[in-house]
């Protein structure tokens, strides 16, 4: 079985079931209800426990428990640019302020970039009268790139210098 053939048997199984991801998260629990959606569908692993929790939820088999646990291969978007208009959205966002946002990001901390790994992030729904919005929050851990071959007083790492 291919992960990919996995994350379609746990769809369906959602929706025969008729569970909400809300549900599932808490049924897996453990870690981030965005983490867990992530490995169901295939972006993300299940630390060892989440997997059993989650083997036993959805009635799968042990193979298919280990490869909830195992590191998949990442990035689902199969065409670029994405074609669907909520995912185009994030990719119009990087389009139009991806430079603002690292022009901003390396004069507050330096030369590098903001980790995807060492991350978190928070979605909620966020009432407003002229229509409800979605508040997304990502906390990534500032990585600095090393200037390799320093000398002369260049620094190791590229933080912002005083």
């Amino acid at each position: 079985m291919k992960r990919e053939d996995l994350t379609e048997k746990l769809l369906d199984i959602k929706r025969e079931k008729g569970w909400t991801w809300k549900y599932i998260q808490e049924e897996i629990g453990g870690i981030s209800p965005i983490l867990i959606t992530a490995a169901c569908m295939g972006q993300m692993k299940l630390p060892k426990a989440q997997a059993a929790k989650a083997a036993a939820l959805f009635g799968l088999s042990t193979a298919e428990e280990r490869m909830l646990n195992e590191a998949p291969y990442r990035g689902s978007i199969p065409q670029m640019p994405p074609t669907d208009p909520l995912i185009y959205r994030f990719y119009e966002l990087v389009m139009v302020y991806g430079t603002t946002w690292k022009e901003l990001i390396q004069e507050d901390f330096g030369d590098g970039i903001m980790s995807a790994i060492d991350f978190n992030m928070t979605m909620e729904r966020e009432p407003n009268n002229k229509g409800d919005r979605v508040k997304m929050s990502l906390s990534g851990k500032f990585l600095p790139y090393k200037y390799y071959g320093n000398e002369d007083g260049v620094p190791e790492y590229g933080f912002k210098e005083g």
